[in-house]
């Protein structure tokens, strides 16, 4: 054989093999969930970005975790989870709690003025002046009354000097919960010299400050890997240090353990695995009921995907196409099949990833638009203008906000319309 005839003859075998080896289509029009869903906005909706809450996916998640919260703890929902009223208040009936957690002043505010029977624990250490402005805009007429219902996270000895100092020149009393470091790292104290300057301060000022409790959060359990430690021992852990900080209490200053106390834990993630401990009163639990991917965990098997982003489609033509770069473009289009059609999506750029159509994906040379966004597909999905596409988020707690309020739909209908905290 010549050797141009072998060079020849192994140039088109590659070529060949690179052909048969380019990728297959992963293309799939809506199932019928998504398809009915499709028709239900299609006919009935904003025709705009909507945050959709399935109501009866949501029951599912609502049984599922009363099923397997722990027996005698009660259940505190995340309100920054789940940051809509009228969806916080659809869960509290159900889970039968007026217990919330509160991350953010407007929505303290908001919360003390909507839903003034909840009992509310702020789920992080919160700026000396943001306690200010929550009292300085409480009506005078609220039944909220902060001195039982609200409760303070306080995290260093400096922080609760400064509460006290509020406290003194409001002539308020203040409910001070302590957070305790359980092996997150992300702040709060351990038994020792730190946390008995805090008690010391409570028990001084008993006029200003009164001990209620400790929260540790402890979402590090089910995400370190397990070549670094077993859930199991860090959950002990856990355990070790929470009820050192109680027998702290109970050794220094007794008196404050008198009064009901609360003793809050886990979160999404690690709800599920505080049966068998003793020290913690209720169990704190938000992302779960919603089902964000980021909380695709074994730990929540039997919780289901029930919020999606639905966004319509403004524009479609014939896929990849780059400015200035036809023919590059064509062969991007001939190679790979999942990049023949091109839809423009009304907004973009969400944390959430791509549900229905199956086979959708952003373009990584053409760039991203939280105006109008480029998504790449075969023809197999099947989408023309006015479809919707839809997207699941990756958390809630920040995308839910994203969309001025969230549409609940139930049976094919939209049921309700709820505004989400500002």
């Amino acid at each position: 054989m010549k050797r141009r005839h072998f060079v020849a003859g192994s140039l088109a075998l590659a070529a060949g093999g690179a052909w048969l080896a380019r990728p297959g289509d992963h293309g799939q029009p809506h199932d019928n969930y998504f398809a009915a869903l499709n028709a239900l906005l299609k006919a009935s909706g904003p025709m705009r970005p909507v945050m959709l809450v399935d109501l009866d996916r949501l029951d599912t998640n609502i049984a599922v975790m009363r099923q397997h919260a722990p027996a005698g703890k009660h259940i505190r929902l995340v309100a920054k989870s789940l940051p809509a009223p009228g969806l916080l208040d659809y869960i509290q009936q159900r889970a039968e709690t007026r217990r919330l957690m509160v991350f953010h002043q407007p929505f303290l505010s908001a919360i003390a003025r909507q839903s003034p029977d909840a009992d509310v624990l702020l789920g992080k250490p919160m700026p000396v002046r943001s306690a200010q402005l929550f009292y300085d805009t409480l009506a005078a007429a609220s039944s909220f009354k902060p001195a039982q219902q609200l409760q303070w996270l306080i995290d260093t000895p400096a922080r609760l000097a400064e509460y006290l100092q509020l406290a003194r020149d409001m002539r308020r009393q203040m409910l001070i919960n302590i957070e305790l470091n359980v092996g997150l790292h992300r702040g709060g104290v351990v038994p020792g010299e730190q946390l008995a300057a805090m008690l010391n301060m409570i028990a001084g000022n008993p006029e200003q400050l009164q001990f209620s409790g400790f929260m540790g959060y402890d979402p590090h359990v089910v995400k370190v890997p397990g070549v670094l430690a077993s859930r199991y021992a860090l959950l002990a852990d856990v355990q070790q240090i929470y009820t050192a900080a109680i027998e702290q209490v109970r050794q220094s200053h007794p008196r404050l353990l008198d009064s009901a106390l609360t003793m809050n834990t886990a979160g999404s993630p690690t709800y599920r695995l505080h049966g068998d401990e003793r020290y913690s009163t209720e169990v704190a639990i938000g992302s779960a009921l919603v089902k964000p991917s980021d909380f695709d965990l074994d730990t929540l098997t039997g919780h289901v995907p029930a919020a999606f982003i639905a966004t319509p489609v403004l524009k479609a033509n014939d896929g990849m196409r780059l400015p200035a770069a036809d023919g590059l473009s064509r062969v991007i289009r001939l190679w790979d099949r999942n990049q023949r059609r091109g839809y423009f999506t009304y907004g973009g750029k969400w944390m959430a990833d791509y549900v229905s159509p199956a086979g959708l994906k952003n373009s990584s040379l053409y760039g991203r638009s939280t105006n109008q966004d480029l998504v790449l597909g075969s023809p197999a999905t099947g989408l023309s203008v006015g479809d919707q596409v839809f997207l699941r988020p990756t958390q809630s707690e920040f995308v839910m906000l994203q969309f001025g309020g969230l549409l609940a739909v139930r049976g094919g209908e939209i049921v309700d319309q709820w505004p989400v905290l500002g």
